[in-house]
């Protein structure tokens, strides 16, 4: 009966000392995690904001305004409109601001053609 009882103290003496090793691991994980998930997230804070300054540079108001409207209706659309933007800007291949007109021209371009179906009876 004795030995049994010295077993279960011994089981339980190691379950408590593995619990505590396990925690100082993750203790010791958890700081390097959290810090590379803030320099992720400051990464790409800096690379939003160098975003918008181009756009700044490139757009009149009218125009980063109807992008704004745009990222909030269909985000994949901004997103795609605005790499192409910038695209242009850093090959040089814009000579000035890109106004309101030229930008809704630019969206026609990029949306695929819509087939038109009409019912016709016979």
């Amino acid at each position: 009966m004795i030995a049994m009882s010295t077993m279960d103290d011994e089981l339980d003496e190691i379950r408590k000392r593995r619990l505590a090793e396990v925690q100082r691991q993750q203790a010791q994980h958890q700081p390097s995690d959290m810090q590379a998930a803030y320099q992720q997230e400051q990464a790409r804070a800096e690379m939003d904001s160098q975003k918008q300054a181009i756009l700044r540079q490139i757009l009149t108001p009218e125009a980063r305004e109807r992008l704004t409207t745009l990222k909030m209706s269909r985000p994949s659309l901004g997103e795609q409109l605005e790499m192409q933007l910038i695209s242009l800007a850093q090959s040089g291949r814009l000579q000035s601001q890109i106004d309101d007109e030229q930008l809704k021209t630019l969206l026609m371009k990029m949306q695929p053609k819509k087939r038109k179906t009409s019912i016709t009876r016979v």
